[in-house]
């Protein structure tokens, strides 16, 4: 008999013993019983037999995972602190004995201005190299000729983008110039979809594979580069474990296969910034201004506002309102008593959705009628606060019907057919006004916007968040980026800090040089920080945990304590939460500390960018 540890995939048990009569090799994907169930695994290590009984494995599959991409397995569960099932579940293996046939070559070649040829060169002189260009100037151009040539050497080339949303219109360009030899993955395809996709990708016939951060983990055969598309977007971290950062286990693959990454972005991460060369790519195909206005309002939808987005109906060109908040108001406030109307199971106010007619947590999912008078005091009156995207569209076709206003969002925007719709509508100018959230700055090209107007900047810029500066301007520059392509355009601010958004509104790399400096021996990309999380039923019973891993922690001198409390939001779907937040000069000595102190409790998040 062989003796066999199998990583169950998902399963946060270690590695479970498991025989078989023949022998297996190590990356095969196998069946084995667990309890009542059969579940799938991966071959971890050969072992000697045990001392106690073990069950036999039932089905061996023809997937294997590589030995490289086991190298990746390992790494995601040392630094991310999951288990190895949980970190090989992101991985789809590679069918056994199967060649990865030949790659198309045939493309439309991609021509490049003196400036893009530069920036092409300099790229290609470093393994990991950043395109700090702004918006329009040109970054997707680079990546297609970059993609030219590892195709010409018959490479692969792995495309990243941080959200599916931005899918069909890279879709569109990719194919153009090389045809169907591009590949799209993404959660939103179907069944049927991900099999013809996934077929493409295992037989060779895909040279450029694209989509967002679960694209990473695909069996791609002689992948030559990883480009990393608006690298700072923060939804390439995921938030739920594995918590791994995929533009970070990008450069960490492009290192174990030595090949190229290139990162992109209009407005780079400090980290980026500072870690890696770039090459500084100004102005764009499009010469047309854009000009700043700043309104000291609170947030809400002011005469200026209306006014400026009737001139641009009036002159046929489109408008785009951002709302940090979907659905129609965010909370609900007693008039009487001031009493915020909270989710039983978090504390946090519930969003309103009226054509729902209910009220909704964002974190735990309740939902509930709108109630019609305050809880606690019984008399007075819930009026709300914070606008919403949905508020904003129902009173622009209140008041405004003439105007053809959409609503831009994840509430609306539920599939990928619908993105595609609104998409095409928007841009055959079936709509005036395009009211969203942070879905309107994810790189999309609007062709007639000549209006962009921007509310809730001053609530990110007072999060309690050492990167609120950074998020605030980027999200800024983003969203006025999709203005202005081929017409003059006019960005209206509604902030009561124009003071700090007018001094780097032309100036971003110049935020970066000034933003170094009060980050230098305190956060990231000078320090490592990792926020440890206690969630439990009873209060103190994640307080206990919390204060346990405390002390072990204070035993380790190279880890700095930074805080431990109540978590800024104390409980979550009826948990109550505490945490840790870490930090040390390397993340060697925040993992050494980390995993000698570690209690059951704790839920680890290694490069946090999430503090609430």
């Amino acid at each position: 008999m062989f003796f066999y540890r199998v990583a169950l995939f998902s399963s946060i048990l270690e590695p479970l013993t498991y025989a078989s009569e023949i022998s297996i090799k190590i990356g095969t994907v196998v069946k084995v019983p667990l309890q009542t169930k059969t579940v799938a695994g991966v071959v971890w290590a050969e072992v000697h037999s045990p001392e106690h009984d073990v069950k036999n494995v039932i089905e061996f599959t023809n997937e294997t995972l590589m030995q490289k991409q086991r190298k990746f397995i390992q790494f995601i569960s040392d630094y991310y602190f999951c288990s190895l099932g949980e970190a090989a579940a992101l991985f789809t293996p590679f069918e056994k004995g199967r060649e990865a046939g030949k790659i198309s070559t045939e493309h439309t070649e991609i021509m490049l201005s003196p400036k893009q040829s530069e920036a092409f060169v300099f790229l290609s002189k470093y393994p990991v190299g950043l395109l700090f260009g702004d918006t329009g100037s040109g970054k997707t151009e680079i990546y297609m000729k970059y993609f030219e040539e590892k195709l010409s050497k018959g490479k692969r080339s792995l495309f990243l983008m941080p959200e599916i949303s931005l899918t069909p219109q890279m879709q569109k360009r990719l194919e153009a110039h090389f045809g169907e030899s591009v590949v799209m993955w993404h959660s939103k395809l179907t069944k049927k979809q991900k099999e013809k996709a996934l077929e493409k990708i295992r037989s060779g016939e895909a040279g450029i594979i694209a989509g967002p951060r679960s694209a990473l983990f695909l069996p791609i055969d002689d992948l030559g580069l990883i480009v990393v598309d608006e690298e700072h977007d923060d939804s390439y971290k995921s938030s739920s474990r594995p918590r791994y950062h995929a533009r970070d286990m990008a450069i960490y693959y492009g290192k174990l296969l030595d090949i190229p990454v290139v990162l992109g972005s209009a407005t780079p991460s400090l980290s980026s910034y500072v870690k890696f060369p770039h090459y500084r790519l100004k102005g764009g195909h499009f010469q047309s201004e854009r000009r700043f206005e700043f309104e000291a309002h609170a947030e809400g939808v002011t005469p200026k506002i209306e006014s400026a987005i009737e001139a641009v109906v009036a002159q046929n060109e489109q408008a785009m309102l951002f709302i940090p908040t979907r659905a129609n108001f965010k909370y609900l406030i007693c008039s009487s008593c001031g009493y915020t109307y909270e989710c039983p199971f978090c504390s946090v106010g519930m969003s309103v959705h009226r054509y729902r007619r209910q009220v909704r947590c964002h974190y735990c999912g309740y939902a509930e009628a709108i109630p019609q008078h305050c809880p606690e005091c019984k008399t007075g009156d819930l009026v709300s606060s914070r606008l919403g995207t949905a508020e904003a569209v129902e009173y622009f076709h209140e008041q405004r019907p003439q105007w053809r206003v959409a609503q831009f969002d994840r509430d609306k925007i539920t599939t990928q057919k619908k993105l595609k719709e609104l998409l095409h509508a928007f841009n055959e100018h079936e709509i005036d006004l395009l009211v969203g959230t942070q879905m309107l700055s994810k790189g999309h090209d609007y062709h007639a916007v000549t209006l962009a107007v921007v509310l809730g900047l001053d609530n990110l810029l007072s999060l309690s968040d050492y990167r609120a500066r950074e998020r605030a301007l980027s999200l800024l520059l983003q969203i006025a980026g999709r203005s202005g392509r081929k017409k003059a355009a006019r960005v209206i601010v509604q902030t009561f800090n124009a003071e700090f958004f007018s001094a780097y509104v032309d100036g971003y790399e110049r935020f970066l040089d000034e933003e170094k400096l009060f980050r230098e021996g305190m956060y990231p990309p000078y320090k490592k920080l990792c926020r440890v999380l206690f969630a439990h039923k009873k209060s103190e019973t994640a307080e206990a945990a919390m204060r346990q891993m405390e002390t072990g922690l204070r035993a380790f001198k190279s880890v700095e304590i930074v805080g431990a409390d109540k978590a800024p939001i104390e409980k979550i779907a009826g948990k109550y939460r505490y945490q840790i937040l870490l930090r040390a000069d390397k993340s060697t000595d925040l993992i050494r500390a980390l995993k000698a102190s570690k209690v059951p409790l704790a839920e680890i998040d290694m490069d946090p960018i999430e503090f609430g």
